[in-house]
């Protein structure tokens, strides 16, 4: 189906809704016209005014946000994720180191404190 045929049938969904919504016609004729159950009209008019009011809401000021690489966008969460383990890592590593240096007798550290200091 072509862009303009595609056009052309929204276009006509969208007159038919004002229509009925205007009380020109019933939803029952716009549900013939379309070739549609009356049920099937009202599904079309909930979603079309749903969309109406989405697009009549408040917009950010500014330019839009530009729409990211999907994997480009996946990539930097996996970076961000892989960091913070990192940083777990780190910490994790460093209250081994604590807790060995904790758990030596305190000759044994004194010297090693004493070599160091040499």
């Amino acid at each position: 189906m072509s862009r303009s045929r595609t056009d052309q049938q929204a276009r006509q969904r969208a007159t038919l809704i004002l229509q009925v919504r205007a009380g020109q016609i019933t939803a029952q004729q716009a549900a013939r016209q379309l070739g549609i159950s009356r049920q099937r009209y009202y599904e079309w008019e909930s979603r079309a005014l749903r969309a109406l009011l989405t697009a009549l809401e408040n917009q950010p000021k500014g330019r839009p946000r530009k729409v990211q690489d999907p994997e480009k966008h996946q990539l930097h969460l996996q970076v961000q994720q892989l960091q913070k383990q990192v940083h777990l890592f780190e910490q994790k590593e460093k209250l081994r180191q604590m807790i060995k240096a904790m758990a030596e007798p305190r000759s044994v550290r004194g010297s090693a404190t004493k070599k160091n200091s040499k």
